[in-house]
């Protein structure tokens, strides 16, 4: 077979040449003409015997005997060696122009000069501080050859190529020396050179795939390592001429691979022994040096706890070390003090998943592929080594975790101690909901697994799903992180989906900076975001739109403007069918009382929301809310104002923005900046904001707001007990806060928006399915679900100094006589306060022209 192909290529080879030379021919018989042609073809006819001639003539003009019995001898030796450097210049040739598509590529010199590593992209936030990494091969490049400790530069040296600083990139006495040793029968070390080793790791020369990189011969056994040695030693060659030593060294390093994921010195230093390059000692440095042999083999980690004559890493650590005393870079005394002693290592293992932020590293990811492709910008974010600057601050990014790991700890037990002995998935009438669990089950990559397995047996199906336990780790209900269960592959399933799931985001709104993102309890087990992925009824959250444009639409209404508690119905179609929507409020009452529009945000009133609703128009308040930045789909009828639409926290803290930003509508902003590996700054990004409302209006609607907390509102507990601490130290009893309370059908949802005078923040609380949900209002609002998470984020923001910048201050009091409209709003009685929940029970099931229902249906798809 493989004759058969050398053979096959041989024919092409003459095949293609008399091709070209029966074009030449006929290109110059055009030029040229026929009798010339025909003349130039007898001159090379005689073209031998004339250089025979001319040859003898030369010879015997220089004393040389042609007729001795050594000429032939010698003559042939001319004509080899004369054939060896022509042959081995058209090899030379062909390897460097990849001739005929024979040997493929080589590096050009763009590359050579400017070669491009594989790097992690490191993530940082706007403080400065590391939040984490994306790498297929986590390398981080040391940039300077000083940053290297003297003990890895000489044990390097010594051990993969003593006469490094002598050569030009290939060592003959090495490759001689391997050649004899092989000749010999024995085993010599490998003849590369450190430069051609580089060559290799940088280039890949050994891993090039396809026809255009790897050429015709090299898939030919014999041909394909001749070639590529060469290309080797070719490209070594070429570095040792544009890099010196110290920068070929420093190279090297940075692109060897030292095995537990761990690409280049720098990291490798860490994984092991928790250090930088700088400050390894010797054992350290001749064990790193020493597994380039075999990373596998050599691996300190494989030997731990285990006996010295049983470690193969310690034993070629020691081989290291003899090499460095043999060349002169080490003493003998020092040898034997240090090559007796055990490999200590310090493990330092580093993820894509370490640090803070992980649901926002993912996001940033997006983003950034997003961002690319829409600009035509060739982008990896595992391979380019960038420097990509977020707007998360590192301190809050902390508090927002901290606050939603403990709130939610706490909030959990409630939940479990609510339902105990029974299971949480349950319909509208509280009865549980059969099959839930089998119905999740089976979108399982493990139940579709075994069922392909047991095709004609859903008895065995169900015997490995319900009976066959496991040992594995499980996000703990009980204590911080993760703990060890052992339970079936049903029971898990069961154990999760009774967890209650959290979302906060706090942004600047005035930039659009987004300083905190936390998608869920913890990004190892919950990899959902339910800051952007998920979207979810927002309740009252979203009724501030209602009242905004009622204020700053074409009814142009005052804060103080009246309106009745009382019962309210509407008639809508469905499905052809005339139906009576008649919201209710959420204690099921109706005051009867008339109050200002100011109040009734306040007190979250859900009957004195669907007449205003119903008054403006659901088209005008749908206007708004896609104005001031909600961009999921939204449909003007009737319930529009109590949050009968899912929309995700993201956009909600988007739109809130311009309640504190006089107006003004600042879109969430991810990243500020990316660098390339260079520190050359690809792109800025730069704050998206736009007017969506008039300035008078914004002022108004934030005052409303502050009545949520200040005025007897739905979410007045915020400042109750250690929340008092909250209060600023000047002007304490002014608002410093503003927000909004909402609770969605049921309990589903609960959700708080607060605002300060320089931070927006969101939080969601909820089940992964609607149906999995608190019973009762006292438990499962917002004001008892997600406001105290808010509280939580907020006390640490204020017990730290350094961020002074964001402790609540007073905002600026407003004065009547600079606004066209009443803001004094007096008189009228208003009731206690009062809970917050848009009960979609009361909403009935009426649905507007197009079908879509105003009724939460359980959600059973897992968002």
């Amino acid at each position: 077979m493989i004759n058969k192909i050398i053979q096959f290529f041989k024919k092409l080879g003459i095949v293609v040449l008399l091709a070209i030379w029966h074009l030449c021919s006929k290109l110059l018989a055009k030029i040229i003409g026929k009798q010339r042609m025909a003349a130039f073809d007898a001159w090379l006819d005689a073209l031998p015997s004339t250089w025979a001639a001319f040859t003898q003539q030369i010879l015997g003009s220089l004393g040389i005997d042609t007729d001795s019995a050594y000429f032939q001898p010698v003559k042939k030796l001319w004509r080899a060696f004369a054939w060896t450097v022509l042959v081995g210049a058209f090899y030379i040739f062909t390897i460097e122009n990849n001739f005929l598509w024979l040997t493929g590529e080589m590096p050009s010199v763009g590359e050579l000069q400017n070669p491009k590593l594989s790097q992690s992209s490191e993530i940082y936030s706007a403080d400065g501080v590391l939040l984490g990494k994306f790498f297929q091969e986590n390398r981080t490049p040391v940039k300077n050859f000083n940053e290297l400790s003297p003990y890895l530069v000489n044990a390097l040296i010594a051990t993969e190529d003593a006469r490094f600083k002598d050569h030009s990139g290939i060592d003959f006495r090495a490759m001689f020396g391997v050649v004899a040793g092989i000749l010999q029968g024995g085993e010599r070390g490998g003849g590369s050179t450190i430069t051609q080793q580089l060559a290799k790791n940088l280039f890949k020369t050994r891993k090039k795939e396809g026809l255009r990189k790897k050429g015709l011969l090299g898939y030919v056994p014999g041909f394909k390592t001749l070639i590529i040695k060469t290309k080797e030693w070719l490209t070594a060659i070429k570095l040792e001429r544009y890099y010196t030593k110290d920068e070929i060294i420093l190279w090297y390093l940075n692109t060897v691979d030292f095995g537990s994921n761990s690409y280049g010195i720098k990291v490798a230093s860490q994984r092991y022994f928790n250090t930088s390059p700088d400050s390894l000692s010797v054992q350290e440095a001749a064990v790193l040096v020493g597994m380039q042999k075999a990373t596998t083999t050599y691996n300190p980690i494989r030997y731990r706890n285990k006996p010295l004559e049983e470690n193969k890493s310690w034993k070629r650590r020691n081989v290291v070390l003899s090499q460095m005393v043999k060349y002169g870079y080490l003493s003998k005394a020092v040898y034997d003090s240090v090559s007796v002693l055990p490999i200590e290592l310090k493990e330092h293992e580093e993820s894509p998943y370490d640090g803070n932020g992980n649901y926002f590293k993912v996001a940033v990811a997006r983003y950034l592929n997003e961002w690319a492709e829409k600009n035509e910008v060739e982008l990896d974010l595992y391979r380019d080594g960038l420097k990509i600057i977020t707007t998360i601050d590192s301190r809050m990014q902390t508090y927002a975790e901290d606050a939603v790991s403990e709130g939610m700890r706490n909030l959990q037990k409630t939940f479990d101690n609510h339902w105990s002995g029974q299971n949480p998935w349950v319909d509208e009438k509280g009865n549980e909901i059969t099959g839930f669990i089998d119905t999740v089950a089976k979108r399982t990559e493990y139940y579709k697994a075994l069922a392909k397995r047991f095709p004609d047996n859903q008895d065995s199906v169900w015997h490995y799903m319900k009976n066959v336990k496991h040992k594995m780790w499980v996000y703990s209900r009980t204590r911080e992180g993760e703990e060890q269960k052992e339970m079936t592959p049903y029971d898990s399933i069961q154990y999760y989906k009774k967890f209650l799931q959290a979302g906060m985001m706090a942004m600047d709104p005035f930039t659009g900076h987004i300083k905190a993102w936390v998608g869920g309890l913890d990004f190892k087990y919950f990899k959902y975001d339910h800051v952007k992925q998920g979207k979810r009824q927002p309740g009252s959250t979203f009724k501030p739109f209602v009242y905004t444009a009622a204020i700053d639409g074409p009814k142009d209404l005052s804060p103080c403007y009246m309106m009745r508690d009382e019962p309210f119905e509407l008639e809508v179609e469905e499905k052809g069918e005339i139906k009576v929507w008649r919201p209710s409020n959420a204690d099921g009452h109706f005051s009867y009382s008339t109050m200002p529009l100011k109040r009734a945000l306040a007190k979250s009133i859900n009957s004195i929301t669907a007449k205003l609703t119903n008054e403006i128009g659901a088209d005008t308040v749908m206007y708004y809310a896609k104005q001031m930045g909600i961009t999921s789909r939204l449909r003007p009828v009737a319930s529009i104002g109590l949050g009968s639409f899912d929309v995700s926290l993201y956009e909600m803290i988007g739109a809130y923005s311009a309640f504190i930003n006089e107006g003004i509508h600042a879109e969430p902003l991810l990243v500020s900046e990316i660098q390339d590996q260079n520190g050359n700054v690809m792109q800025h990004f730069d704050p998206q904001v736009k007017r969506v409302i008039r300035k008078e209006s914004a002022l108004l609607m934030r005052n409303m707001l502050e009545g949520t907390i200040y005025d007897g509102g739905t979410g007045s507990s915020l400042l109750w007990g250690d929340g008092a601490k909250l209060l600023p130290e000047k002007n304490r009893y002014q608002p410093a806060f503003a927000g909004k309370t909402g609770t969605t059908s049921n309990h589903s949802d609960g959700w708080f928006m607060g605002m300060t005078h320089n931070l927006v923040t969101g939080v969601w609380v909820g089940g992964d399915d609607r149906s999995i949900h608190f019973r009762t209002g006292a438990l499962g609002e917002g004001s008892k679900t997600a406001m105290p998470l808010y509280r939580r984020f907020m006390l640490k923001i204020k017990e730290d100094a350094s961020l002074e910048a964001y402790h609540p201050v007073p905002f600026e009091k407003l004065d009547p006589k600079r606004f066209t409209k009443d803001i004094s709003c007096t008189g009228g009685y208003y009731g206690p306060a009062r809970s917050d929940s848009t009960s979609v029970d009361s909403l009935g099931s009426a649905t507007d022209s197009v079908g879509h229902s105003y009724r939460a249906a359980p959600d059973t798809t897992g968002n």
